[in-house]
């Protein structure tokens, strides 16, 4: 094969229309645009919003306008944790003070959030002392019976 000889696939390219160029083509006149006026001009006729001349529906309903609240996001009013399982703990070492910053530097989470929250899935680790986080009724429970300190 030589450079040559290469073409597009059959069917890949069209032949442009070539609109007004006598009756032989189909597209004499109006070349295919319809009659005069509002129409056949580009980017013309009527919005998706005409209601046929009736006044519109944004300016029937006033109180109707803009975005509605349903729609709008309510996570800015929520705590978000970032959330440990007691079965996660299970290797940290109970010297070492469990703090939101501690669980950070340990890639324990990948971002504080809004605090810590520590869930019972899993078994207490002995021993641990806690600081500045929260936990969940099952989790305190469980650390609690396995003798965990808590300071807020």
């Amino acid at each position: 094969m030589k450079l040559s000889e290469l073409k597009p696939a059959h069917g890949s390219k069209s032949k442009r229309v070539r609109v007004g160029r006598g009756h032989g083509s189909g597209l004499v006149k109006t070349s295919g645009g319809g009659g005069k006026g509002q129409t056949v001009r580009s980017g013309g006729g009527k919005g998706p919003n005409f209601e046929g001349g009736q006044t519109p529906w944004s300016r029937r309903l006033p109180q109707r306008r803009g975005v509605s609240q349903k729609a709008r996001s309510t996570k800015i009013f929520r705590t978000e944790y970032a959330v440990v399982n007691l079965a996660q703990l299970a290797s940290w070492d109970a010297a070492v003070e469990v703090t939101a910053e501690a669980l950070l530097a340990a890639r324990y989470i990948s971002k504080r959030k809004d605090g810590v929250k520590i869930l019972g899935a899993g078994d207490a680790p002995a021993g641990l002392h806690f600081r500045g986080i929260v936990f969940s009724g099952a989790a305190r429970e469980k650390l609690e019976a396995a003798g965990a300190v808590f300071e807020d």
